[in-house]
């Protein structure tokens, strides 16, 4: 089933190798359905490093 709550997806996450702050590098259209096991890349500022987080139901409610 597919969510339409885009509202639930972070802009920003902290980043696991340095604690630093890791933005939202995908490209979201503001009709974009999020569906579990949807992957979004994150980069970090601090350290550069990218990051492509899953997102599973529980996280989209």
């Amino acid at each position: 089933m597919p969510y339409a709550c885009i509202m639930s997806v972070p802009n920003q996450i902290s980043c696991v190798d340095c604690g630093g702050i890791a933005s939202l590098i995908s490209f979201l259209p503001p009709d974009t359905t999020i569906e579990p096991g949807t992957a979004l890349a994150y980069r970090c500022a601090d350290c550069n490093e990218r990051f492509d987080v899953v997102f599973e139901a529980e996280d989209l409610d």
